[in-house]
């Protein structure tokens, strides 16, 4: 579960910007948590299961959920010996910012753990990395790698599993562009987990591309072709939110390709499948039934909000709790209303937060609607805006005064939040 997920010179943020999932306090709509689920911290406060963020066009919004995929990248990278551009992206407006690396740190929680993750990383190598493990509140460093006057500087911690002496072979294998969590993860036995578990975790994040749904839904017709249970789920899936669909089928546009139903397989060697035949081009055909009787359609001939939800049955189904248990943890989509009706978004939303399974959704949205859709509370919605030097702020509405049950649309379009866009001539 994530905790919260801090951003530093990168795109349009220059200063530290922070998302927390941290509930606060004394608000109500309990089942719009989690609790933490940390073994030895019972106090720590529960988790949300959401967040929406707002904010004008080119206010930072899509930035935040490049920031979520810059880092993602970087732990599902493979070592290389060719050297390749990472995904690092100063604040161009301060000349000393662009001399400086971009930096991440998230904290999050997984088997009952908590983490705190921190890295750095310029467009030619990483500057920083460092591994925090907590035993009841108190920050234990595992490892700490930062580079000093040109040279690679490691320490190791006492608690770090293996000990230095194995370490110091992780490091040795590690590259300027590699990340020793990954290289050590690689290159330990099965018995050795203590690094395991949190790379799993940063492993199971989904964070969409900009434009939020369509790379999704070239991913969800490649599963349809694979999966018939998964068509099944996708046909139903569409039908629940209106759209009358009783059949979809896909078939890979190369002849003899394989299918495989990749819904029984483990989640990592489900990805690693799933790249290999997501290169394919893909004809998918949807019947639609109205009182006239059926007729079927090519997936281009669909509307953007079919073809939108297609795309984010995706993560729902892949990552969540229909195929694994532990498969899906975290999902940031940007721009999650595009083509979508109000009423269909807010239906996700509550199927979302309505799930069994605690995982947890980070959307960017202009669908204002749904700050009156009673769905949410004060601190899940989150507002983005631009200062006089171009850089991003990032706020929580509940950090604003007011209260609760406060009709959160009519202030926000009030300016009482700030973060709307300023229209000349009018």
């Amino acid at each position: 579960m994530l905790i919260e997920f801090t951003v530093e010179n990168f795109r349009s943020i220059h200063q530290p910007v922070t998302l927390s999932m941290v509930a606060a306090s004394r608000l109500q709509k309990r089942g719009n948590v989690v609790p933490a689920g940390i073994l030895d911290e019972k106090s720590f406060p529960p988790l949300l299961k959401a967040a929406a963020v707002y904010g004008p066009n080119a206010s930072g919004k899509s930035t935040l959920m490049l920031a979520f995929r810059a880092l993602f990248d970087m732990v599902e990278r493979s070592p290389s010996a060719d050297l390749r551009k990472l995904p690092a992206a100063p604040f161009r407006f301060d000349k000393d910012a662009r001399s400086r690396p971009s930096r991440f740190e998230i904290n999050f929680i997984h088997e009952g753990i908590r983490f705190g993750y921190e890295l750095a990383i310029s467009a030619e190598r990483v500057h920083r990395e460092v591994l925090t493990r907590y035993r009841r509140g108190k920050g234990c460093k595992l490892y700490d790698r930062r580079l000093m006057d040109g040279q690679e500087v490691y320490e190791f911690g006492e608690q770090l599993e293996g000990g230095h002496a194995l370490a110091n072979v992780w490091r040795s294998l590690t590259g300027p562009q590699t990340l020793f969590l990954a290289q050590a993860v690689a290159n330990s036995s099965a018995e050795l987990t203590q690094l395991r578990v949190p790379f799993s975790w940063l492993r199971r994040m989904y964070v969409s591309g900009i434009g939020g749904m369509q790379a999704m839904a070239h991913m969800s017709q490649h599963m349809i072709a694979q999966s018939s249970k998964f068509a099944e789920f996708v046909t139903g899936f569409l039908s629940d939110v209106d759209v009358p669909v009783t059949d979809i089928s896909a078939k890979p546009v190369v002849a003899g390709s394989a299918s495989h139903d990749l819904t029984d397989l483990d989640p990592r060697t489900r990805r690693d499948r799933f790249a290999q035949i997501s290169s394919l081009d893909v004809e998918t055909t949807l019947t639609h039934r109205t009182a006239l009787g059926t007729a079927k359609f090519d997936f281009e001939e669909e509307s953007s909000g079919t073809q939108n939800l297609l795309g984010f049955a995706f993560p729902w189904l892949v990552f969540g709790e229909h195929l694994h248990p532990d498969a899906f943890d975290f999902c940031f989509i940007d721009e999650f209303d595009s083509s979508l009706h109000p009423k269909v978004v807010a239906e996700l939303v509550r199927r979302h937060i309505e799930r069994a399974h605690p995982t947890q959704l980070v959307f960017t949205t202009h669908d204002t609607h749904l700050m009156d859709a009673k769905l949410l509370r004060r601190d899940q919605f989150w507002l983005t805006e631009r200062d006089e030097t171009g850089a991003t702020q990032l706020r929580c509405v509940h950090d604003f005064e007011g209260r609760e049950g406060e009709d959160i649309e009519k202030r926000y379009y009030e300016g009482r939040y700030r973060s709307l866009p300023f229209i000349r001539g009018q």
